[in-house]
């Protein structure tokens, strides 16, 4: 009888990290691989879908607008009840630290049904940065059973924290999925006229809540400025769909002809984008280790950053959110060749590609079906 695997997630974040270990999941005659989305993010969790050809078993559906925390975790809660009822897995997978990984595993805790977190061991130790990311990702760190760690770092915080059950060390399936998403015959119409005509194109993200107001107009005065100061430099931001953060970026950034402010992309699209620019600036997480992969340095805006072994090896620096010091580290990535070189050409630390083959491999063995515990990643 095949051992039944749940793969819980309801972002676009989870979902493309999570796509490549569900179709390997798939693949292996030990398992059934199922998939539930708790739907907390909507349209940009079904594009992912479409793209990497996913079908839901099951679609709890909660997003509401103006959805809380709260409303989010509880409607995930009372969702699964359900779906556990009809399914019955044997293991259920979460992914990283949204609302849906925590209610999810939390909805397993409370039937008794073991937990696999992916991308499990990243801290920051400060629970309000990034918020509530930090809590979500320690407090399933409790309850799961399995700990499939994307670096040594990660791991380490976990044995320090004493956790229960078995760490692995994978790699970050992320690395994984752009195997199947970046294409040198992708169309970026935008992109690609302006690479024609000689420019230096910088791909922008903001969005984190902890950036609303001044860390973010800094942000955004900082990337004014560092365009206004380079004739052949160009922006392309997909802007976020939070108001807060449209009404900020259209008031500073609106206005300069050489910023390109863009509805959101998909997946493939932004993976291609990654691959075809001059540098990433980004708060957001995935991109910090999406962008070493294609070479791309990358500037953080944030305080502080879950993912130290990219500034460790060279590939990521952190930027803050102070205006002088993003203006100071942009400026030297566009005006400093060497400096350039160094990020770019610096070892990923995050994988190799087969993340998901370990993780896989990892559950065989859990269940009794592998001899062998598999090795860990060690870039």
């Amino acid at each position: 009888m095949k051992i039944k695997i749940m793969s819980v997630f309801g972002t676009r974040p989870e979902a493309i990290k999570m796509a490549p270990l569900v179709k390997e999941l798939a693949a292996r005659e030990n398992f059934e691989s199922l998939c539930c989305l708790t739907g907390q993010h909507r349209e940009m969790l079904d594009s992912v879908m479409e793209i990497f050809r996913l079908k839901a078993h099951f679609d709890l559906n909660i997003m509401q607008k103006q959805q809380t925390l709260s409303s989010i975790t509880t409607r995930t809660i009372l969702g699964m009840e359900e779906v556990f009822k009809e399914a019955k897995p044997d293991l259920i997978l979460v992914h990283g630290d949204t609302s849906t990984t925590f209610a999810g595993a939390l909805a397993a805790f409370y039937h008794k049904i073991p937990i696999g977190h992916v991308e499990a061991g990243l801290r920051t130790y400060d629970k309000y940065s990034p918020f509530p990311e930090e809590m979500n990702r320690t407090l399933v760190g409790d309850l799961a059973t399995l700990h499939f760690s994307p670096t040594m770092a990660n791991a380490e915080n976990l044995r320090k924290e004493a956790v229960q059950g078995e760490i692995f060390i994978t790699g970050n399936t992320v690395i994984d999925a752009m195997k199947t998403t970046v294409r040198a015959d992708y169309p970026l119409e935008l992109m690609d006229r302006l690479t024609s005509q000689g420019r230096r194109v910088i791909v922008l993200t903001c969005h984190r809540r902890e950036n609303y107001g001044e860390p973010m107009e800094n942000i955004f005065r900082a990337v004014r400025q560092i365009v206004k100061t380079h004739e052949d430099v160009e922006v392309i931001y997909p802007v976020h769909l939070s108001p807060t953060v449209r009404e900020c970026a259209a008031k500073f950034l609106g206005e300069e002809q050489r910023i390109h402010l863009i509805d959101p992309v998909d997946v493939e699209q932004m993976h291609n984008l990654m691959a075809r620019c001059f540098f990433v600036m980004t708060d957001s997480g995935g991109l910090q280790e999406e962008a070493p992969a294609l070479g791309k340095p990358v500037l953080v805006l944030r305080k502080e950053t879950e993912r130290p072994e990219a500034v460790h090896a060279g590939t990521v620096k952190l930027a803050g959110v102070a205006y002088d010091e993003i203006v100071r580290l942009g400026n030297a990535l566009l005006d400093d060749q060497s400096v350039y070189e160094a990020m770019a050409k610096a070892v990923n630390p995050y994988g190799d590609g087969n993340a998901c083959r370990r993780i896989a491999d990892a559950i065989e063995w859990h269940f009794g079906l592998r001899k062998d515990r598999p090795e860990n990643f060690l870039p």
